[in-house]
């Protein structure tokens, strides 16, 4: 009995210890107001890109996401930054039409074992006001058909190259496709940051066709509504 009061006292000491830090779960976060300060540690999933020494970044923990924008860093320290590595990171709760972020922030990596999720599923959860909750997470959508856009000229296409179709191949422009998942249509991004014109899921947009059923993972953004930067495209399952 003694042991088991010991190993209690113990691991309530180690939490005593880590809220004395300051280090916010994800829920703390979430009720934080815009514009103040916060704490959290997390988990490094993909990097959108790097300038002017300021790194993107997607990064996740086991209670939720968090989209790290424009943080002061270094090209060397930016590489350090591999997925699943771990970072104690603290700046100001931010929001840019509907995503949720945070800016002007420093960081620590910690030791730590690495942790990379699975993607969750929310194809369910597409049109309704619960998809939000897993804002940044990395996630699929299962079963997806690959419905119509218009092209510049007013064509029926399966992507666009820049949401206005006003891109082309060669230039590293982002694309957009859309698909249907019961009788609703939702619009997918290929972030070119994120991954671009070499990679398979860029590669994988460009050969689809109309009235292709696909799987899909990527990270729930938002931009006036779901926005989701895609990182894999598969015939459905």
């Amino acid at each position: 009995m003694k042991k088991v009061l010991a190993l209690i006292l113990a691991m309530l000491m180690l939490c005593s210890c880590a809220l004395a830090e300051g280090v916010m779960t994800h829920e703390e976060y979430v009720a934080a107001e815009l514009e103040t300060e916060v704490t959290v540690e997390t988990y490094v999933q993909a990097k959108q890109s790097w300038w002017d020494n300021k790194g993107t970044i997607y990064t996740q923990a086991e209670d939720g996401a968090y989209f790290l924008y424009n943080m002061p860093m270094t090209q060397e320290e930016y590489d350090k930054l591999v997925p699943g590595t771990k970072i104690r990171v603290t700046g100001y709760k931010a929001e840019w039409s509907g995503e949720v972020e945070i800016t002007d922030a420093t960081f620590d990596i910690l030791d730590a074992d690495p942790f990379i999720p699975e993607a969750l599923d929310v194809t369910a959860l597409l049109g309704t006001d619960e998809l939000i909750a897993h804002q940044n997470e990395l996630v699929a959508f299962k079963g997806c058909t690959v419905a119509a856009s218009k092209d510049a000229n007013g064509n029926d296409v399966a992507f666009l190259y820049n949401w206005d179709g006003s891109g082309a191949a060669g230039n590293n422009n982002d694309l957009y496709f859309n698909v249907t998942v019961g009788e609703n249509t939702y619009t997918f991004t290929v972030e070119s940051y994120l991954c671009g014109e070499d990679t398979e899921v860029y590669q994988a947009v460009t050969k689809l066709n109309i009235g292709d059923v696909v799987d899909l993972e990527g990270f729930l953004y938002w931009y006036n509504g779901a926005n989701p930067h895609i990182i894999s495209v598969k015939p459905a399952a």
